[in-house]
């Protein structure tokens, strides 16, 4: 097994990098016996395992990852959830926990009262080490070496994140959006398969969601083995560089769906805060309807009753409109109108990311940024379900193929 005091894993940095934080007590110590714990079992079970993606694997083989499940480690009268990783042993075919987990169990981290006279008065950068050398002989980490050893760590990660593979993704529905960090963006995809899961593709750092950037973006995806032919199903809100991006890049092998949330509320907005309601709950009835010509029918409607109340957001209705119903014109509304009409698959994973790095508060450094964002990507990919009415996503295969069939002939 690799020494812990020569490995720090990804988010202790959490700790070290915040500047000041007033928070309870059990929190704060509770995430710490999280990232410790987490630290010590990832290491195990890389030991036994290997490398995430690596085909050459110790102990001959013997030992594969298995999932996760809920556990716990004590602090004081407090349990604190973790999840924990599942070894499976080929030979036997048994299920493992980490014998690490066990003994973590056996001897409970840290002095309450000493940690107490720490935290009282509030928690300060200065004191953050004191903290983690409280934990150091029950969890057998050196917190020394955690930060230098994160930043080696995480850099590997990002450089993985940013060089893993496409080709073996069936891609067919392309979600992207943008996140703000502070004062930096970041625009990130998120992929699912022919099978419904999701995939987290790939990012980069932008001052403005232009087209140019984009198109960059999209030809490294390409780059790294994204297949498109057979038709893809682009998800996104009305960014023009986006739109723009997804025509020059992939063509006629693209369809753009337009987020009918945000359509719906740049079009309210023009309105006054009494009215927005009403409007809002019409567009959404519209786009609610199963067929096309319905939903167009019902829109054009509201559009003619907003040219008398307010022309802005009639014209905001008329512009896109066709977009909207890209799904519509399908022929696939009631199979996937829930998941692909509007940008919240990839909404999901921001919220997630979210949470994943409340803690930091400043960024230092666009290496810092990006490397923490890969982190976080690449823990949230496995908890992802895959998509709602997965097993029908053939249907949008043949009707993009159609699509692109009929372009063809068009264009002969």
């Amino acid at each position: 097994m690799k020494d812990i005091k020569e490995s720090g894993e990804i988010i202790f940095e959490k700790i070290l990098e915040l500047e000041e934080r007033q928070t309870s007590i059990f929190e704060y110590l509770g995430e710490i016996v999280k990232v410790l714990g987490k630290t010590r079992m990832g290491l195990e079970v890389e030991d036994k395992c290997g490398e995430r993606y690596n085909h050459e694997k110790p102990n001959e083989g013997q030992y594969s990852r298995y999932g996760s499940q809920p556990g716990s480690l004590k602090l004081g009268i407090e349990r604190i959830p973790i999840d924990v990783p599942r070894i499976k042993d080929n030979e036997t075919e048994k299920i493992l926990q980490p014998e690490s987990y066990q003994k973590m169990r056996s001897n409970p981290p840290g002095q309450l009262e000493d940690l107490y006279r720490i935290l009282i008065g509030g928690l300060k950068q200065k004191e953050y080490k004191k903290v983690a050398q409280s934990f150091e002989d029950s969890f057998g980490l050196s917190q020394s070496n955690v930060s230098k050893h994160f930043v080696e760590i995480s850099s590997k990660v990002l450089e993985d994140f940013e060089n893993r593979s496409l080709e073996n993704y069936d891609i067919m529905v392309l979600y992207i959006d943008g996140k703000y960090f502070g004062s930096r963006e970041i625009i990130h995809c998120v992929g699912v398969t022919s099978n419904g899961h999701k995939v987290c593709l790939g990012f980069i750092e932008t001052a403005s969601e232009n087209s140019r950037t984009i198109k960059e973006f999209f030809g490294k995806l390409i780059e790294r083995g994204l297949q498109y032919e057979q038709g893809i199903l682009v998800v996104a809100d009305g960014s023009k560089g986006i739109r723009k991006a997804t025509k020059e890049v992939f063509g006629k092998y693209a369809l753009f769906q337009r987020c009918q949330w945000h359509k719906r509320e740049n079009i309210v907005g023009y309105l006054p805060e009494e009215k927005q309601e009403y409007y809002r709950r019409k567009i959404q009835n519209a786009y609610e309807e199963v067929q096309y010509e319905a939903a167009k029918a019902k829109l054009k409607e509201v559009q003619k009753e907003l040219e008398k109340e307010n022309r802005s957001a009639a014209q905001s209705m008329e512009e896109g409109m066709e977009e909207t119903l890209t799904l519509h014109r399908l022929g696939l509304r009631s199979q996937f109108g829930r998941s692909m009409t509007t940008t919240n698959i990839i909404e999901n994973v921001n919220s997630r990311l979210r949470k994943e790095l409340v803690r930091i508060t400043r960024w230092y450094d666009t290496n810092m940024l990006q490397r923490w964002v890969a982190a976080g990507l690449m823990e949230i990919e496995p908890g992802l379900r895959r998509i709602n009415n997965y097993y029908n996503l053939h249907l949008l295969r043949t009707a993009l193929k159609n699509v692109i069939g009929i372009d063809h002939q068009r264009v002969a």
